[in-house]
């Protein structure tokens, strides 16, 4: 084989290996982490009132409503509203972190 295309195969192959890698990286860099998505819901929350506790799950689900399909975390937060304990749970998107459901149990 000549120099110059062992140079181009092995160039190709670089760049492929390149571009796998920085899709992967870019991909974990964009996904929301859980902690985050719950210290935004806490200090939303926060505003309007103390927290007595809050939760999230660390594991993404995926969420399907009529034909979307997300991958969703899971967290809930409690707090007292006029002297009683009080639930709330939330469905945010694990890759912009936006809270698509919000509810009172």
């Amino acid at each position: 084989m000549h120099k110059t295309k062992r140079s181009i195969i092995s160039g190709t192959l670089f760049g492929i290996a390149s571009g796998i890698f920085l899709h992967k990286m870019a991909h974990q860099i964009y996904q929301r982490q859980p902690n985050q998505i719950l210290n935004r819901v806490k200090a939303a929350f926060l505003t309007t009132g103390n927290i007595e506790g809050s939760w999230i799950e660390t594991k993404k689900l995926t969420s399907k409503k009529y034909p979307l399909t997300t991958t969703v975390y899971y967290g809930g937060i409690t707090r007292y509203e006029h002297q009683q304990l009080i639930q709330y749970e939330f469905i945010a998107d694990a890759k912009t972190g936006s809270v698509l459901d919000l509810f009172r149990l």
